[in-house]
């Protein structure tokens, strides 16, 4: 990571970044009611990468035509996990909550703590993994919550057989396996934002990650055309809102923040969630949400002081690439 001191604050950056994802699942459920996941998922990467492209190809033209093998089959390598992300989280918000699937996918950085060390060689503080480990204590708590009720005679819990039936276990299947997709996407993201800007970065993943997605969309038989006019936008504002807006913040945050760090912070991105369905979809919270979100903030605030106490590299301008 840079020590040069950045423009802007890399946690500010991250704040608007989780606000902007924050808006994911709103728009996807919006979406889902005319349109099938993996295309949702297809137009999300395709529209951001179709909107990124005039900026990209105008100021980074000579570097994104300058481009090496290795650094082009790391950015196919980096797509396809960030279209696996997508294609199977998108879908578990069909089977499971809003609530569950997001947190779920929040577990993110469990797999990047448990990956970094072998794949990047970059160590988890002690003060980073307390936090992760009570930031993931309070997403499981919030996963609980749809199924579980607080009354007077205590918690009440459905049956294993009864939460089976709902289908609530497969939604969230794939929203753990999308968690695995995106902290492999952080980790081979962590190495391609050594080499190159933030925007070129941005438009090779989202551009790999839009080819495979249409690719799986052609193959699985789904059609890309024929929806109402209204679905397309939501494909439009899931693509510049939590997508160019969000994504490319944590993107943007990797050039100087560690990924543990980053994915960590993707934990608030729950609280965000539920604070919207409260005020658009009229879903009021629990109990067991709110203490499940006072644990994720606490974790949190642990992580970014273990992340303060890390000692980065010394800068190395030709390593990393702020913009």
């Amino acid at each position: 990571m840079s020590t040069k001191r950045p423009p802007i604050s890399p946690q500010a950056v991250l704040l608007v970044g989780i606000l902007a994802a924050s808006t994911a699942s709103i728009l996807i459920r919006f979406a889902q009611e005319e349109a099938p996941s993996i295309v949702i998922a297809t137009y999300r990467l395709v529209f951001a990468a179709v909107i990124l492209a005039p900026f990209a190809l105008i100021t980074r033209k000579k570097e994104l035509l300058g481009l090496e093998r290795r650094t082009v089959l790391f950015g196919l390598l980096s797509g396809t996990f960030l279209a696996l992300h997508f294609a199977t989280w998108i879908t578990s918000l069909e089977y499971t909550s809003v609530t569950s699937s997001v947190v779920l996918v929040s577990t993110t950085p469990l797999w990047v703590a448990i990956l970094a060390p072998f794949t990047i060689k970059e160590p988890i503080t002690r003060l980073m993994t307390i936090g992760m480990l009570l930031a993931l204590a309070g997403g499981i708590v919030i996963g609980f919550s749809d199924a579980c009720s607080i009354s007077a005679a205590g918690i009440d819990c459905p049956g294993r057989v009864e939460f089976l039936k709902t289908g609530a276990l497969a939604g969230d299947l794939l929203a753990l396996i999308g968690a695995i997709m995106a902290a492999c996407y952080l980790l081979v993201g962590r190495q391609l934002r050594h080499r190159l800007s933030n925007t070129s970065y941005i438009f090779l993943v989202y551009s790999m990650a839009g080819i495979v997605l249409t690719l799986i969309t052609l193959i699985s038989g789904n059609q890309l055309l024929g929806y109402p006019a209204r679905t397309y936008i939501w494909f439009l504002l899931l693509a510049i809102i939590p997508q160019l807006i969000g994504h490319s913040a944590f993107n943007w945050a990797l050039g100087y923040l560690s990924a543990g760090y980053v994915s960590i912070s993707l934990l608030g991105e729950p609280i965000g969630s539920s604070i919207l369905a409260f005020l658009i979809l009229d879903e009021t919270p629990t109990l067991i949400n709110i203490f499940g979100a006072i644990l994720i903030l606490a974790g949190i605030y642990i992580a970014a002081r273990g992340e303060r106490v890390q000692k980065p590299e010394a800068f190395n301008p030709q390593k990393a690439r702020p913009d």
